[in-house]
């Protein structure tokens, strides 16, 4: 038989819920409007600049590294193995000096078979060409024979002729004699006209294999000097780095193996942060403190590729050095991006970091109440003001993280 269960009283516990919520809504409020209202710090605790007026310069600092003005990449031309090393890493070398030796026996044995099929086809070409020769010769005995034989004709036509005239000549005999004249004097005709043409074939035969034989000549001179990029040599004059061939190993064709300084000057290597990419331009200029001595540089290339966050910029001295630089040292570049202007400064500190620039304390009567400001521009030491501050006023600009609620700072001493 069913029995009928009693509901559930639910409405103490809505009730119990509604009041933890309320406290809850309480303290949070409490800690987040009420708390930290007002607080009192030491001056040990802080850092405390003035606000000046001074000519504001954008620049940005960054670390460099001393490379040769040009270097050259050695390249593999024909891959293959290394059997030989001439030089080692770090030597002067001269242009053309051999710095190593390659070996690969299939491009051997390919450029060998090359070679020989290329000698081949011009031996055949030069055969061409004297059967060319051979055969014109023979139309030009041929032409001397059926000459001779005009001749004789001619002769017989003349004492034909007179016979005839003194009728001692049959009329059937002179008509012969005049046929034979005529015939060989179309057999020369016919001859020394298929002479010409020959001769105008014959040019023109003779070119087309003269320039053939060019070309092949030209081809096999390449061959034989590609079959010399086995040994590897220098391609300028200057010291050796980075070179790496490291014998047995074998390295690919356009690979390169190492590189050549060429000793005429320095240049300045860097790696900027890709904020720094739309401000830096070609033909800035900037300068380096080099043993107490200041060095004017300027930008002469900006890689664009961002790496880990960083781009390259390459600098060039504007003077010659005359001092002797060590490649590898690291120098410090300062580069600037404006000229100086007459502007409202504060000195850069940590509270930028918790505002955003968007406010700072400043302290009057040992008080140092929030305030809205704008930042414009900035440079290593320096960010320019554009409105909420006075010369002469006092900012904290040490870290805030410990007050970002609190509305007022009392300085203690």
């Amino acid at each position: 038989m069913d029995r009928t269960l009693p509901r559930k009283n639910r409405k103490k516990l809505k009730i119990i819920l509604m009041v933890v919520g309320i406290i809850i809504f309480g303290v949070v409020s409490y800690f987040t409007f009420f708390q930290n209202v007002a607080l009192y710090v030491t001056k040990k605790e802080i850092r405390v600049r003035s606000v000046e007026e001074g000519n504001f310069e954008e620049y940005i600092s960054f670390q460099s590294q001393v490379e040769p003005l040009q270097s050259l990449l050695v390249n593999i031309t024909e891959g293959g193995a290394v059997l030989e090393r001439l030089v080692e890493d770090g030597s002067m070398v001269e242009i053309g000096q051999p710095l190593a030796r390659l070996y690969n026996p299939s491009s051997e044995y390919s450029f060998m078979s090359q070679e020989a099929s290329l000698i081949e086809q011009i031996n055949n070409l030069n055969v061409n060409k004297m059967n060319i020769r051979n055969q014109e010769l023979n139309l030009t005995k041929d032409l001397i024979s059926i000459e001779y034989d005009y001749k004789n004709a001619e002769l017989q036509y003349d004492l034909n002729k007179k016979l005839y005239d003194q009728e001692i000549l049959s009329t059937s005999d002179w008509n012969k004699t005049k046929e034979t004249l005529l015939y060989q004097k179309k057999r020369k005709a016919l001859m020394e006209e298929s002479i010409k043409k020959e001769k105008q074939s014959n040019v023109l035969q003779i070119q087309q294999i003269d320039q053939a034989m060019a070309v092949m000549s030209k081809s096999l001179a390449k061959l034989r000097e590609n079959s010399e990029n086995f040994l590897l040599k220098a391609p300028a004059t200057g010291r050796l780095s980075s070179f790496e061939a490291i014998l047995g190993k074998t390295y690919n064709g356009g690979e390169s193996i190492g590189k050549i300084d060429v000793m005429k000057g320095y240049k300045l290597v860097a790696q900027v942060d890709e904020f720094y990419l739309d401000k830096i331009a070609i033909g800035q200029k900037g300068q380096i403190d080099l043993k107490g001595e200041l060095q004017k540089v300027e930008v002469i290339k900006i890689l664009p590729e961002v790496k880990n966050g960083r781009f390259e910029v390459h600098l060039a001295f504007e003077k010659e050095m005359k001092q002797k630089l060590q490649e590898g040292t690291t120098v410090g570049v300062k580069l600037f991006l404006s000229g100086k202007e007459k502007r409202l400064l504060l000195a850069k500190g940590n509270f930028f970091q918790d505002t955003k620039g968007e406010w700072v304390y400043v302290i009057k009567n040992n008080k140092a109440k929030r305030r809205s400001i704008e930042i414009g521009r900035e440079n290593p030491t320096y960010y320019e003001i554009i409105f909420g501050l006075e010369v002469g006023e006092e900012v904290i600009v040490s870290s805030y993280k410990d007050y970002l609620r609190v509305e007022q700072l009392t300085i203690e001493e």
